[in-house]
């Protein structure tokens, strides 16, 4: 679906066909379930925070200026309910400190199958500063770029840029010894 038939659905929702919202609904629910699930980690409660995120900007479709594309805006509107939420009721985050050892410490890898390593990178971005946390959750497992990224959470590339660079190094620091120096093809913002 394009950006037009999403202009074009808004605009009929406007005009009072409430019924055209749900074809927003439908072509957008599955990203913002799962950039949810990426702030919380709970199934139950992504799909909950989506559902409020659709009601806000159901009822803010009037203020969409319309500058940035229709998905934009609407992921800044998510965005920004998924981090007063988390905010306000934490994700039960388990620390890095716990999680389990390497089952061979020989193994080049440390041991760690390709989904074992993806858990632990997760948890310790999960473990990041809230700031940190949110870009390089959007620029990375949501595959925004750096102007998506600052628009979704209102603030400016140069600041996107710097969190993005101090969140890595802050995972580099967290995750070298569990991946023992496998981490330094971590590259810069190149997006």
């Amino acid at each position: 679906m394009s950006a037009t038939e999403d202009q074009a659905a808004v605009d009929r929702v406007l005009a009072g066909d409430i019924s055209a919202f749900e074809e927003l609904v439908c072509r957008w629910q599955k990203p913002l379930v799962n950039l949810a699930y990426r702030f919380c980690r709970d199934r139950g409660r992504a799909e909950d925070m989506t559902q409020e995120a659709f009601l806000r900007a159901y009822r803010s479709l009037g203020k969409w200026r319309r500058e940035s594309a229709f998905s934009t805006w609407l992921f800044a509107v998510a965005t920004n309910l998924y981090c007063s939420e988390l905010r306000r009721i934490p994700a039960r985050i388990v620390p890095l400190e716990e999680a389990p050892e390497p089952i061979d410490s020989r193994a080049i890898d440390g041991g760690f199958d390709e989904e074992e390593q993806e858990r632990v990178v997760r948890a310790a971005v999960q473990g990041l500063p809230a700031k940190y946390r949110e870009t390089v959750t959007l620029f990375y497992f949501h595959e925004m770029d750096i102007a998506a990224t600052a628009q979704s959470l209102a603030i400016a590339e140069g600041t996107v840029k710097a969190r993005l660079n101090r969140g890595r190094a802050i995972l580099r620091h967290k995750l070298t010894k569990w991946f023992s120096g496998h981490l330094q093809g971590v590259g810069d913002v190149g997006r």
